[in-house]
């Protein structure tokens, strides 16, 4: 049994030993009311919400227009480049009886400084851990006054990397233990921000702290954890294998990248969870993966993942640059990674850690040492700091406290532009799209396990409509632009749909909502085909995680839902496509190529059921159901000459909340090869 482990055993036993009314001895004291902020030295005290983050705040005390509406992301970038202040008044009196009073915060984003009735008790460095300060001595019955500090992040990581005689790729954000997404991502807005964005409360006890207790409730469920699913990695014919196995056999693993919910953390609740895991399942995934960008999730969702039988390949939190492994930093992150894989390491859902995302592939293939100019010793200290942290340390850690799970350095082992990773390894195919390859490169460019790949659409009429205003909506406003963080992102979704669904002359005069229907079209078609050449592939390849199943803002992103939880098109091609009664197949003709005639769609309601006929094959038909965001058991499908189809609706539906869109009605508004009949 690990150290540790036998520690807090011991803990707990001397605590089951003790009075019934030791026992009683310990009381909670959450501190999330009473505190008002301000920007540093203006003394302006507006009201604060805790939980909470400094743009939410000032977006309810009214002195921020929305961040997500228009264009106002670029208004509000000075946000991040000042410094806020947190204060509170509470009383203590409940709390005197107890021989221990720690003040604790579960998380505080992120380079703070905080005060307890004017003496500094903590200096807070990293926003993905727990700090518990003792706090008997300081707490006073009455008027205890709390103030936090929080410096800005961009500023200080900036000042962090100038004391360096070289420059870090690709971005200073790296000096700083803060969700790199935040900083912006090409499919998330840049709000850094800070804010108590955790619980802080004030544990009162006599023997034994209660997160120790709650510790040793995990410990006990992960003593009791047997014949987790295991990596396979052995060399064979091909390269090196890249597969789980279960109960001792291989199970391909179809599924999707997870980002976090919402930009503001604090903002997601626990429907949202319950949410966007129902959609992973109902699209029949059997993992996920909590990508290196984002966080080390709530407890809540990886109970979601037990319960549902969804697996999970948690990445710790670095991506895309390369990080700073002196001392300072390798204590703060060994802190890190202690208490993060403590606290999920019960979850059955766990089956593999890995220590980032894209960093070793972009410094091998990116270009960085040209362009941040490390050459010599500089460029050999940068690879030789990544290898003491991803290779050596964080492995061994991992090790220490999770011995039954497997740990990868990185993902993928080999980019995309290599040969060697369509062999060894896991992928992140992304030809297709950032190469403009068409889907049937897969047939030849199919790798060992498919970590990332994808097709942008843009998100449902609802959600556009959230963010402009009437005149925003047409291609290409300057507001649309602004919600699409890809480079060149619509030139690319129009490569592709020129390629398989309309000359691309035709889109200069599209309507928008057409436009919108046609690349979630496009989007159904990618995903259909690449998890057919996936599958196909099996058991060659035996991995199929999409980018992505979820956004953090209303956007054009790769994800298969939109922000307000909704599917889109894609969501519903991978429903179907990873159906276990799915045979995988190829389409073998060009949506474009396929002479359409007028379907004449009709529809009835029927006992709460959706009856639906045509005169006329259609292709991708699209219900609308204005209102809902419920799932439909199918969507964007096929509907043959004659063939009906029936369909459950949600309840209380009235028929003018329907509308029905087919590929010929759009098509033949803006190609002569679809005219009416």
């Amino acid at each position: 049994m690990h150290f540790q482990i036998k520690i807090i055993f011991f803990l707990v036993l001397t605590c089951a030993l003790a009075s019934p009314q030791s026992l009683k001895a310990q009381h909670r004291q959450y501190l999330h009311k009473n505190w008002t902020f301000t920007q540093r030295d203006k003394n302006n005290l507006l009201p604060a919400k805790v939980p909470g983050c400094v743009y939410t705040d000032l977006l309810a005390a009214q002195q921020i227009p929305p961040p997500f509406f228009g264009t106002n992301e670029t208004a509000l970038l000075w946000i991040d480049s000042a410094d806020w202040q947190y204060t509170c008044e509470f009383s203590a009196d409940s709390l005197q009886v107890f021989n221990h009073q720690d003040l604790v915060f579960d998380g505080l984003d992120t380079w703070a400084d905080v005060y307890l009735n004017d003496s500094l008790v903590l200096q807070a460095r990293n926003m993905f851990r727990q700090y518990n300060v003792p706090a008997k001595n300081l707490l006073k019955d009455k008027r205890n006054r709390m103030r936090i500090d929080f410096f800005s992040p961009r500023k200080t990581a900036d000042s962090l990397a100038g004391m360096l005689p070289f420059k870090y790729p690709d971005n200073n954000r790296v000096f700083i233990r803060k969700a790199a997404f935040q900083f912006g991502w090409d499919w998330g807005p840049s709000f850094a921000g800070c804010g108590i964005w955790k619980p802080v409360y004030i544990d009162g006890y006599n023997l034994i702290a209660p997160l120790n207790m709650e510790q040793a409730k995990r410990d006990s469920i992960y003593s009791t954890l047997q014949n987790l699913p295991r990596l396979i990695r052995e060399k064979d014919s091909i390269g090196e294998s890249f597969y789980f196995q279960v109960n001792g056999k291989p199970v391909f693993m179809k599924g999707a990248n997870y980002i976090p919910l919402n930009i503001f953390l604090p903002e997601v609740k626990a429907a949202d969870y319950r949410t966007i895991i129902h959609l992973a399942k109902e699209a029949n995934m059997n993992m996920l993966r909590v990508w290196g960008g984002g966080i080390y999730e709530d407890d809540l969702f990886y109970s979601l993942c037990d319960s549902a039988g969804i697996y999970l390949w948690q990445d710790f939190m670095f991506a895309g640059a390369m990080y700073p492994a002196d001392e300072a930093f390798l204590k703060n992150v060994k802190v890190e990674v202690y208490e993060q894989v403590m606290r999920l390491r019960h979850h059955k859902s766990i089956i593999l850690w890995c220590g980032n995302n894209e960093i070793d592939e972009a410094w091998h293939q990116w270009g960085w040492q040209q362009q941040f100019n490390l050459h010599g010793h500089d460029s050999a200290k940068v690879w030789q700091q990544y290898k003491l942290l991803f290779e050596d340390s964080l492995r061994q850690w991992v090790h220490d406290l999770d011995p039954q799970r497997a740990y990868v350095p990185t993902s993928p082992q080999f980019g995309w532009g290599n040969e060697k990773s369509y062999r060894m390894g896991d992928s992140h195919y992304w030809g297709l799209w950032w190469g403009l390859e068409p889907w049937e490169i897969l047939k030849e460019k199919t790798g060992r396990f498919v970590s990332e790949y994808g097709m942008q659409a843009m998100p449902g009429e609802k959600v556009v409509n959230s963010y402009t205003l009437p005149n925003d909506r047409h291609l290409f406003s300057p507001v649309l632009l602004s919600h699409q963080k890809a480079g060149q992102g619509f030139e690319k979704i129009n490569y592709y749909l020129h390629h398989y669904f309309i000359d691309s002359t035709c889109l200069a005069g599209m309507e928008l909502p057409d436009y919108i229907y046609l690349t979630n079209c496009l989007q159904y078609y990618i995903l259909k085909n690449s998890i057919a050449q996936h599958l196909l592939q099996s058991p060659r390849n035996m991995g199929s995680l999409l980018w992505q199943l979820n956004d953090c803002w209303p956007a054009t992103s790769w994800s298969i839902t939109d922000f307000s939880r909704s599917p889109k098109a894609g969501w519903y091609a991978v429903k179907k496509a990873f159906s276990p009664e799915w045979i995988p197949a190829n389409d073998t003709e060009y949506p474009k190529n396929r002479l359409l005639k007028n379907p004449h769609l009709r529809y009835k309601i029927k006992r709460k059921k959706l009856v639906m006929h045509g005169r006329e094959d259609a292709e991708y038909v699209f219900v609308n159901i204005k209102g809902s965001a419920e799932p439909l058991q199918d969507n964007y499908f096929s509907l043959k000459k004659g063939e009906k189809f029936i369909m459950a609706l949600p309840p209380n539906l009235k028929k003018n909340q329907i509308s029905i869109t087919s590929l010929y009605d759009v098509l033949s508004k803006y190609s002569t090869r679809h005219t009416a009949d």
